[in-house]
């Protein structure tokens, strides 16, 4: 899948509850829709399924908007407990609205998870939940099954094939839709030796993000 970069990038800092926040538009021209990711709790929006999309999506009509949470804008190491990141996500949410186009929520790993906890209450239009930690590495029982079962509105779920924090045949049943990323971890990564390389493993899940947002029923 080809990619081609944004021409109008731009950033945008929004004062929440929970400290400035900060949002990277890349539009697209005669966009449908907007897709919302958020970071996880141990990096930054240059992971490579952020990127991956920011630079596939715009293509196909849909603007990506890439939010840095206040503690990563503040530089700090840590993420806040989630109460916090979801106090910060929603009090970035009309920023996110006043383009005036249907939003989809989401985000990898812990930005999933806000994404879910969320999506109900501020009228998303679905989630993306990249990468979500099911449970702690090697701690099943400690299941986060409720969050993304409990969004209220579609979801599809983009995991790796040996994400430590969940693999796809890990996942409960229900309403959402489930993509695999082989041989992928929980950053997407992929080994070299592996049947894909790095750039397939990323156009896989590119490739069904986009078909995925095309197929969500347009609003009445």
């Amino acid at each position: 899948m080809s990619r081609t970069a944004g021409t109008s990038k731009r950033t945008e800092t929004v004062a929440t509850d929970a400290g400035e926040a900060r949002i990277t538009w890349l539009p697209a021209q005669d966009a449908r829709l907007v897709l919302a990711v958020g970071h996880g709790a141990g990096g930054g929006i240059e992971a490579r399924d952020l990127q991956a999309l920011a630079a596939v999506l715009p293509g196909r009509g849909v603007t990506v908007a890439l939010v840095e949470q206040p503690w990563r804008v503040a530089g700090k190491k840590v993420a806040p407990a989630p109460r916090t990141l979801d106090t910060a996500w929603t009090g970035l949410w009309p920023a996110l609205t006043a383009p005036g186009l249907p939003v989809v929520a989401g985000g990898r790993s812990a930005g999933a998870r806000v994404a879910c906890r969320t999506a109900a209450a501020l009228g998303a239009r679905a989630v993306l939940a990249l990468s979500f930690p099911l449970h702690p590495p090697g701690k099943p029982e400690k299941s986060r099954r409720d969050e993304l079962l409990g969004a209220g509105v579609p979801v599809l779920v983009v995991q790796g094939g040996r994400d430590p924090f969940g693999r796809p045949e890990e996942f409960p049943a229900g309403d959402h839709g489930l993509v695999e990323v082989p041989h992928a971890d929980h950053g997407f990564a992929v080994p070299k030796k592996a049947p894909l390389t790095q750039d397939q493993a990323m156009d896989l899940l590119a490739g069904a993000v986009a078909g995925w947002l095309d197929g969500l029923p347009r609003p009445a």
